[in-house]
């Protein structure tokens, strides 16, 4: 269901100042700019990537086919660093003050090495540039919805610049062999994993849409769904899952906080013929009743927020049947590291995901358990989400003609450039990995 779009339509899209006001406000932060770049300067010496700086110094301990990160204004960066950490350095980029030949692998060698990058004597003055998340951020369901909105309901033709035809936002599953390893993705030529041409039979975007079915299929299998079932969807994507259930003959009831989505799901499933079984509402989880043979969930906990897991858990639990299956997937990352960013502003939910969490695989079997849930499936596929988002930045770059004509400016298009690189580069370290989870009550888990 691919969306086209008259770049002729739209004027040229220019820099948004008053959009982005920290984007372009450099901080006056000399003395910590000054310690960033003694920080920076160490912190690549032994790093696999070349830092290019204006004056033509190179840094790092890159050779030849290595990553590049060219600085055009490095006192900037620096101050914006030493200002805000990762935030600035996530600003820096959207400003243009810094560039990469190949920003996926670049950032997949920061964050191999993210606890490391700062020296011990120093890291104890992490708290001066750490930002707490805004304490309204998250607390109610309206803002539940305007954090979903703020993301979600950026525009539907956005999002179909690079997803492909089935517009399912979340991980693949790849064959064994099409879902290279990160070596052998790093070792590869640029141009194997480029999308050429954008349209719906392109290399890559078949690709794309062979396992995003596969991936939702595996998930239908392991929970039953079936002639006959009554199924819960939790967050409603573009209506893919809910069509695919409903086609095996299964009875959706499919809920979402995004208005654009919830007309995107009504739309195709009326388009497929299979309306009369897909009831599609603009509704938090929170408001929902009803009981039903499989619940199914994906990818949408990591913007539940952790003060709401238990609520979200004790929801999942008591929306089943006797007998009935939960299907969860979930990006996760280690519980350490989710506990150190838990209250912390990052770039990512500055700028992408507002009010989001990634939880770790200990926080999401300790809520099961309290509700009675365990995991009797779990599977780990980290690696096939680098490759989704490879291909995702690819059609992205291919088809980013079309933001100007969207109301996007450059700023944007850096943005959500820096975004997905960034997501690839997590999953490609290690640091991110992504589970597709079966939850059952206790009771009956072990007879499975």
């Amino acid at each position: 269901m691919a969306i086209h779009v008259d770049t002729r339509a739209a004027a040229a899209a220019s820099r948004d100042v008053g959009r982005w006001p920290d984007v372009f406000t450099e901080p006056r932060a000399r003395l910590r700019g000054a310690v960033a770049a003694r920080v920076v300067r160490s912190a690549v010496r032994d790093l696999p990537v070349r830092l290019r700086l204006l004056d033509g110094t190179v840094l790092g301990a890159g050779s030849a086919g290595d990553p590049e990160m060219t600085v055009h204004r490095p006192q900037a960066l620096y101050r914006r660093i030493g200002a805000s950490g990762l935030i600035g350095f996530g600003e820096s980029y959207q400003a243009g003050e810094w560039d990469s030949d190949d920003l996926a692998r670049l950032l997949a060698v920061f964050a191999a090495h993210i606890e490391t990058l700062v020296p011990a004597p120093l890291q104890s003055l992490r708290r001066l540039h750490v930002v707490r998340r805004p304490r309204t951020e998250n607390q109610t369901s309206n803002d539940a919805r305007d954090n979903i909105s703020r993301h979600y309901d950026l525009s539907n033709e956005m999002f179909a610049l690079f997803l492909d035809p089935t517009m399912t936002y979340s991980s693949a599953l790849f064959d064994r062999d099409s879902a290279q390893s990160p070596q052998q993705r790093a070792a590869a030529p640029r141009h194997e994993l480029a999308l050429q041409e954008m349209h719906d039979g392109a290399p890559g975007v078949e690709q794309l849409r062979v396992a995003q079915q596969r991936k939702i299929d595996r998930l239908l299998d392991l929970t039953g769904v079936g002639p006959g079932t009554d199924v819960l969807e939790i967050g409603s994507g573009w209506g893919e899952l809910a069509v695919r259930a409903a086609t095996r003959g299964a009875r959706v009831h499919t809920i979402t906080l995004s208005e654009r989505q919830l007309a995107f799901t009504r739309e195709r499933a009326q388009a497929e013929g299979v309306a009369d079984r897909v009831q599609a509402r603009l509704c938090d989880y929170r408001d929902t009743e009803g009981r039903f043979d499989a619940v199914l969930s994906v990818e949408m906990i990591e913007a539940v927020g952790r003060e709401h897991w238990p609520t979200y858990f004790g929801a999942l639990a008591g929306f089943l049947n006797p007998g009935g299956r939960i299907g969860l997937q979930a990006i996760t990352m280690p519980h350490a590291r989710m506990n150190a960013t838990a209250r912390t502003q990052t770039w990512i939910t500055k700028y992408i995901f507002p009010g989001g969490l990634i939880p770790s695989m200990t926080a999401i079997k300790d809520n099961a358990a309290r509700v009675g849930l365990r995991v009797a499936d779990d599977l780990s596929f980290g690696r096939h989400y680098a490759h989704t988002l490879a291909l995702w930045s690819r059609r992205f770059e291919a088809n980013a003609g079309g933001l100007g004509a969207l109301g996007f400016d450059e700023t944007f298009r850096r943005t959500w450039r820096l975004y997905l690189a960034y997501s690839e580069a997590g999953f490609a370290s290690g640091y991110l990995d992504v589970h597709q989870l079966v939850l059952c009550p206790s009771a009956s888990a072990d007879q499975d």
